[in-house]
């Protein structure tokens, strides 16, 4: 009984496309058998992305890890799927919703995704936006004008399109004066912005608070740049083998491809920390 309360004082987090699945979006065997090890050994696990409750679900459910909430929307909320609903929600200010806006009209070329906390909004031609969509059949409404878009519960803004494109967004985006927002490249094809303090980390420190962990017993592991506020955050950032070098940089940890099993390297790491 002992042994399998050792590792209860810790909580961890993945990011899903990249980290937990492999390139393929197939959850590694070896990913999952250590899941199950590190919950049976008291620990919580979790997962933290940018998708929405819905998106996440099947990811989520698949895994051993039902009592313990899920970061979604990238950082906006923390999701409790055994009782269905947001136990946290971080929402953008009216001044991050008009930046937004006012960044949608410069660039109409842009689909801009509105994620709120309990459905999605497609704006502009809505061909980038329907593909966001389209793969998890997600609950949308599709209104051309942002400005007809109800101005409550934002969790975060995705500026989608050609690279081109989304890259001016960026520049101007980037070029503003302590915005209150929090800036996040997830692809060369899309931008997010979210409220400011706002991200991945965030959440995990304050599901850490709920849960009564300390913040040196958080561990985080990701892939890509929208994972690199969580890892500065966390007390163990990890990082895939096929990261960036800026997220090998500040990583404790740097784990194999995400197609060998990196949740598990990591995982048999915070283990070896404890026991």
């Amino acid at each position: 009984m002992e042994t399998k309360k050792s590792l209860s004082n810790w909580l961890v987090a993945s990011d899903i496309d990249g980290t937990l699945n492999n390139k393929l979006r197939r959850l590694p065997e070896r990913n999952e058998k250590a899941i199950k090890k590190f919950v049976e050994m008291g620990g919580r696990f979790t997962l933290a992305s940018g998708r929405n409750p819905q998106s996440m679900e099947k990811h989520f459910r698949r895994l051993p890890i039902a009592g313990t909430p899920a970061v979604v929307i990238n950082g906006a909320g923390l999701y409790d799927f055994q009782k269905n609903e947001m136990i946290y929600f971080s929402a953008m200010s009216d001044e991050g919703m008009s930046l937004a806006i006012e960044a949608a009209k410069k660039f109409p070329a842009v689909d801009v995704i509105v994620v709120a906390k309990d459905i999605i909004y497609i704006t502009g031609t809505g061909w980038f936006g329907k593909m966001f969509v389209a793969a998890d059949k997600l609950a949308h409404k599709h209104i051309k004008d942002i400005d007809d878009v109800p101005k409550e519960n934002w969790g975060k803004v995705i500026f989608s399109g050609l690279p081109m494109h989304i890259s001016k967004v960026k520049k101007h985006f980037e070029s503003m004066q302590d915005p209150d927002l929090t800036l996040m490249s997830s692809s060369i094809a899309s931008f997010e912005i979210l409220a400011r303090n706002t991200h991945k980390g965030t959440a995990v420190l304050k599901l850490a608070e709920i849960l009564g962990i300390e913040p040196s017993h958080t561990g985080a592991i990701g892939d890509y740049f929208n994972d690199f506020d969580m890892l500065k955050t966390v007390g163990v950032p990890a990082c895939c083998g096929q990261a960036p070098k800026e997220l090998k940089d500040i990583a404790e940890f740097v784990a194999c491809h995400c197609n060998g099993g990196a949740v598990a390297d990591f995982l048999e790491y915070i283990e070896s920390k404890e026991l």
